[in-house]
């Protein structure tokens, strides 16, 4: 009995369809048909009884019996009307009782229900909506990508399929839109020829038609893509992507060039304009237990320290920031001041030792392959045997085993780099080398951001994230001269001069000291000026490119106006 209601309720809460409407309109044709049915049998058999009622008292009996109110002040008498009146008892309780509610839940409740769902994930954004980010999916890189919009206050939209999903994502504190993704209409709904960015985080063959799609509505737009071969470059740039992000091979190549004692030369990480943003390690050079200030840098390598890697923590460049072995140079400059640099610092060696790569995947085989570049021999170590490649010296088993660890050489290397997908797998491995060889350089992949404190306590040197690198590669695709990000919280940035500084020099303002911002160049039209002599005015026209984290940003905007780009 109870499933049998169970079921019932269950059709009756189905979504309504036409179906459901045409069964609605029989049962209330039906019981119409049955009231005036009862209506006229009722006045019959009280004729039978000798009494006489009108029409309307004949409705009236009909309507409180089948209700089951039964007021009691007209009944029957004989048996005849009395099993009439059981009838009419029973078929109108039952009819009433699926009638009743089938017609509330099918035009009242699940129409509410419905309009309920949409308004918390909307099939259509605002109409005022432009300068946003439209996401589609959601996984470590979009989630990334989101943080850092929310914290530049820029509006965006993610994009998914399934109500159910965008509810559930709703529920999280997203900003959710329902559609297909290979409908026209969606990208139009998300007025994605208004948007500052379309990033696009799904397979290599989803991002294509939807990187078709997108051009179908809109040819200008800035769109963003990952590739997770590198054969699918090519194929997402003729879609329509202006921008296509490798991610195993940047993060790949981004961890080798960690690894202490390859070389001390500048590796561009980023571009703006003329402006490039470097990375230099200081192992084997001059520059080793110096402190900035006695460094000098801008005079003597004629480039700006925009932070400095500390072990696996970034510090913003401070004057009595001391250089270790271990630190690594954030350097921006133009690229023959990075040219420059390296005629002076660049120390190139030859690392003897192996490093060992743990994982064999997309990112661990760009990392041996950056290695190899350098000649450095890198020895992967994998579990898979159809991961193996034969260009690399790999050893087959479980990175966990200490007898295969020392199969791939962990008394000898000189690094070894975690490259696995799982962050709890690489927690596990970091801790592992780290009690094995507490000498060892670790360096650690992060797939989820909120893991990185995790595999910093573990004992890994450096921490790489896929989520924030890869949002930080889609975010940079916005535009070269607009706002480029170097590392999580450090930011490079555009503001027009303000016009307490023209005709002051930088040595004059202070600007690091007053608000955290760091001039690393004077912007005339499309010219860049990297790292202008401190000395001279500066101009009446044209902008300040500044570095320096949110907090130093409003400070300054605070101080001599201006608005963020």
């Amino acid at each position: 009995m109870l499933k049998s209601f169970g079921l019932l309720f269950a059709t009756l809460a189905a979504p309504l369809k036409r179906w459901n409407v045409k069964f609605a309109v029989i049962l209330v044709a039906a019981f119409f048909v049955m009231v005036a049915v009862y209506t006229v049998i009722f006045h019959e058999l009280m004729a039978l009884e000798g009494r006489q009622f009108t029409w309307a008292t004949s409705l009236y009996w009909t309507f409180v019996t089948m209700s089951t109110l039964g007021f009691g002040d007209i009944v029957f008498e004989s048996d005849l009307g009395r099993m009439f009146s059981v009838v009419v008892l029973l078929t109108g309780s039952v009819f009433i009782l699926v009638l009743l509610p089938f017609l509330f839940i099918q035009f009242i409740f699940t129409p509410w229900m419905s309009q309920r769902e949409n308004a918390r994930a909307p099939r259509r954004v605002d109409k005022d909506l432009r300068d946003h980010v439209v996401v589609c999916g959601v996984d470590p890189i979009s989630d990334a990508l989101i943080d850092r919009a929310k914290a530049a206050g820029m509006p965006y939209v993610v994009l998914i399929e399934e109500l159910d999903e965008a509810l559930r994502l709703t529920d999280r504190g997203y900003d959710v839109m329902v559609g297909s993704y290979d409908d026209p209409d969606t990208y139009r709904d998300a007025r994605v020829q208004h948007a500052a960015l379309v990033a696009l985080t799904l397979a290599d063959e989803a991002n294509t038609n939807l990187a078709f799609t997108v051009r179908e509505i809109d040819e200008q737009v800035p769109i963003a893509a990952l590739a997770n071969r590198g054969a699918s470059i090519d194929v997402l740039e003729l879609a329509g992507c202006d921008e296509v992000v490798h991610l195993g091979d940047l993060l790949g190549r981004a961890m080798a060039r960690r690894v202490v004692g390859i070389d001390a030369k500048t590796h561009v990480i980023g571009e703006f304009g003329d402006l490039r943003i470097a990375e230099a390690s200081v192992n084997g050079t001059s520059l080793v237990g110096t402190t900035l200030r006695e460094a000098d840098l801008r005079n003597r390598g004629h480039v700006n320290v925009v932070g400095v890697w500390q072990d696996a923590h970034f510090e913003p460049a401070g004057p009595d920031t001391r250089l270790t072995e271990r630190s690594v140079l954030i350097l921006a400059g133009s690229e023959r001041q990075l040219a420059a640099y390296d005629r002076q610092f660049g120390v190139e060696r030859h690392l003897d030792a192996p490093v060992l790569v743990l994982g064999g995947g997309r990112v661990g085989r760009a990392a041996a392959r950056a290695l190899g570049e350098t000649g450095v021999e890198a020895v992967v170590v994998e579990l898979r045997p159809e991961r193996i490649r034969e260009e690399f010296t790999s050893v087959l088993g479980d990175a966990a085993d200490l007898s295969v660890l020392e199969t791939a050489g962990l008394e000898q290397a000189a690094a070894a780099l975690v490259t696995s997908h799982a962050d709890d797998t690489n927690v596990y491995l970091t801790l592992y080398l780290r009690r094995l060889r507490p000498d060892l350089q670790v360096i650690s992949r992060a797939t989820r951001d909120r893991n990185v404190s995790s595999l910093q306590r573990a004992g890994a040197d450096a921490v790489l994230s896929y989520g924030s690198i890869g949002a930080t590669a889609l975010w940079n695709a916005m535009g070269r001269n607009r706002r480029l990000v170097v590392a999580e919280g450090l930011e490079i940035f555009r503001v027009p001069m303000p016009t307490r500084l023209q005709g002051e020099s930088l040595s004059q303002c202070q600007l690091g000291g007053r608000t955290g911002c760091h001039v690393v160049a004077i912007a005339r039209g499309d010219h860049l000026e990297a790292n202008p002599d401190p000395d001279e005015p500066l101009p009446a026209g044209g902008d300040l490119v500044l570095i320096g984290d949110e907090d130093a940003e409003e400070r300054f905007v605070a101080r001599y106006g201006g608005r963020r780009d």
